[in-house]
């Protein structure tokens, strides 16, 4: 079954090289029980290491059921150590956090075959485990626990079982129950090797292989080998077969079998994967929290915007300078309402208009009083500023041309007023004038500076005759067509008001300001864009703070596992296998702390609203975000861990103190 050909091995121990396997020739036939023996450093383990598959020689040839796969790759050679041998250690090499079942049927998880579970039960009960099924290797003695390395070793049926020094931790009592279980298992056919250095369990064997300083010096047996070349040549067919998909079996491996296992990894240590989830759940949290106060500065900010209206230009009077002292606003240039009508007639480029004359007044009713900005407007002032009443209406053009004495008032000044009455028809003093409240203008908010909700709009005529006393207007509203016709509607009043006042066209840069609205949004959109990037950029170096405590973790977990790692490629688990559970216990680690997160940074962000009165929003985008920034920082701070996992050397992990 087994065939080597002039093996040499030899190690390197710092400057001085360790010769441990020297020119080793050795066939295994089927059905064979072997016994190694030899002092320590004979060369006995390495012997089995590389009859395992677990190691490979400097030189010679290995052939298995008459093929050679000395050159196999590291993936092949699991394939054929998950599928044809069966190890049982020293040490036992038992999951301290499986069960004994659990254990017993890890071979399965490599091999793909889930589904044949119940075979490790019945390999327990074999051993005679069935009533420490559910215990785990701290509940068991021993001898136990070598039973359950047993029925760990036989649950994918191998051809050949490699046991390490198998009774050497064991007492007298368990070391004779052991030695029955593996001759009984010899008897029903298996090959069984046992590397050993007691004479008393050599006796058991029915061959006896002595070496010494890496040469083997006796090759002994006792009795005559049983006539089996019917199996020998099913066993080979079986390799045969092996060999050529010698992956297929690895790539049926489950992916519900790598989270079970990543999942018990990380109850096994809670406090260690707590720390770890933390460190991304603080650093979901601050991104979920600081881009919900960006958001939300942004919609206030748009919110403001949207009333100041849309496509806005605004035409104020310029002044001038005397001697080089500027003068007052207007000393230039006056507006009145003809220039009003002359902008109408634009309607190329200009959708509305509106006029607007300001100042404070005094108002009155009752027993309440109130000091407020009074803004004289006409009728297009509705749609251009969003000035569309909360309650009431606006006033009509007949109003404002028979200069009635109507008035809106904005929220603050009505609940200065009227506290929470309805102030619609009631009549209050403007400046010692009745005026009918007909409507309450849109909540537009306020600033730390100014209250946009503390005023009161009334027809410009009435503003300008009747309360004001004024002939001219203070400022123009111009709503452009379309925000296209922004840049055409600013050149062509600009002409309109050279031509209207006769202006030096190069004194009118002096004489009148035309402002468009849209640079000031431009700017505020800019500015709010560029908090949200530093506050995300703020919280994304938290994020980032907690990958590097994965990393640190999945390092700490890689070292303190060496010898589990040691194990599961011992009994099959590829390269491959080993970085993608690691892959998948930070993935796991970075998803909960993920949605943890994105649950901690909406309750702050709801905290920041209530406590602070600050304006939030969080949004899709930033808990889709933070989530999959999560997934990829543990993808990308877990997989060194898991490269450096998957390149340990099965033979140095299991070694490994």
């Amino acid at each position: 079954m087994i065939e080597l050909k002039d093996i040499s091995k030899t190690y390197q121990m710092g400057k001085v090289e360790v010769k441990a396997l020297s020119g080793v020739s050795l066939k295994i036939s089927s059905g064979e029980f072997i016994a190694i023996m030899g002092a320590s450093g004979s060369g006995k383990s390495t012997l089995m290491h590389i009859l395992g598959l677990l190691d490979r020689p400097d030189s010679g040839g290995y052939y298995l059921a008459g093929k050679e796969i000395t050159h196999l790759s590291d993936g092949e050679q699991a394939v054929l150590r998950n599928r044809t041998i069966g190890f049982v250690f020293q040490q036992f090499h038992l999951l301290p956090r499986m069960n004994a079942l659990e254990n017993a049927e890890l071979p399965l998880v490599y091999a793909g075959r889930r589904h044949l579970k119940q075979r490790a039960k019945e390999e327990l009960i074999k051993v005679g485990l069935q009533d420490r099924i559910g215990h785990r290797p701290n509940e068991l003695s021993g001898g136990q626990q070598q039973r359950v390395a047993i029925a760990r070793s036989l649950v994918n049926e191998p051809l050949i079982i490699f046991a390490d020094e198998p009774t050497g931790n064991l007492d007298s009592k368990s070391k004779v129950e052991i030695m029955s279980i593996l001759q009984k298992l010899n008897q029903e056919g298996k090959t069984v090797v046992i590397v050993t250095h007691e004479p008393e369990i050599a006796a058991n064997c029915r061959r006896v292989i002595q070496m010494r300083d890496g040469v083997i010096i006796s090759d002994e047996r006792k009795q005559e080998e049983r006539k089996i070349s019917e199996v020998v040549s099913l066993e080979g067919k079986l390799v045969s077969n092996i060999l050529s998909k010698p992956r297929k079996t690895s790539g049926e491996t489950k992916f519900i079998d790598y989270l079970r296992q990543a999942v018990s990894a990380m109850l096994s240590n809670k406090m260690r994967s707590i720390l770890s989830i933390l460190g991304i759940l603080i650093g979901v949290a601050a991104v979920i929290a600081m881009l919900a106060l960006g958001q939300g500065a942004k919609d206030a900010i748009e919110k403001q915007l949207a009333s100041l209206g849309s496509n806005l230009l605004v035409i104020r009077p310029g002044s001038s300078k005397l001697h080089g002292v500027a003068m007052q606003a207007g000393t230039v240039t006056r507006f009145t309402l003809a220039d009003v009508t002359a902008i109408s007639r634009l309607t190329e480029v200009v959708k509305s208009v509106s006029p607007s004359v300001t100042g404070r007044g005094q108002m009155v009713y009752g027993s309440s009083n109130w000091n407020t900005m009074v803004e004289g407007v006409g009728t297009e002032y509705e749609s251009i500023r969003a000035a569309y009443p909360a309650l009431g209406r606006f006033f009509t053009e007949s109003e404002v041309k028979m200069r009635e004495k109507v008035v809106l008032l904005g929220t603050t000044v009505a609940r200065e007023l009227f506290g929470e009455s309805n102030p619609i028809g009631q009549t209050i003093k403007l400046n010692l004038l009745n005026f009918k409240v007909i409507g309450i203008l849109p909540a537009k908010g306020a600033s730390t500076f100014h209250d946009q909700d503390d005023t009161a709009v009334i027809p410009v005529t009435t503003a300008m005759f009747r309360v004001f006393g004024k002939e001219y207007v203070d400022t123009i509203y111009v709503e452009a067509k379309d925000p296209g016709s922004i840049d055409a509607a600013q050149e062509a009043l600009s002409e309109l008001i050279v031509k209207q006042h006769r202006l030096n066209p190069k004194e009118a840069e002096d004489s009148f300001q035309i402002r468009n609205m849209s640079d000031i949004k431009n700017t505020l959109e800019a500015t709010t864009k560029t908090m949200s990037m530093l506050l995300g950029v703020i919280a994304g170096i938290s994020l980032l703070v907690g990958g590097i405590g994965i990393m640190n973790i999945m390092l700490v977990s890689v070292t303190e596992r060496t010898r589990e790692i040691g194990l599961r490629k011992a009994i099959g688990a590829t390269n491959k296998d080993i970085m993608v559970q690691f892959l998948i216990e930070a993935m796991l680690m970075s998803f909960l702390g993920g949605v943890s997160g994105v649950l901690l940074g909406w309750v702050v962000a709801v905290l920041i609203t209530v406590f602070a009165g600050w304006t939030v929003s969080v949004s899709l985008f930033s808990v889709a975000l933070a989530t999959s920034f999560s997934l990829v920082i543990g993808i990308a701070f877990g997989l060194w861990p898991a490269r450096k996992a998957a390149a340990l050397d099965p033979i140095e992990a299991l070694r490994y103190e």
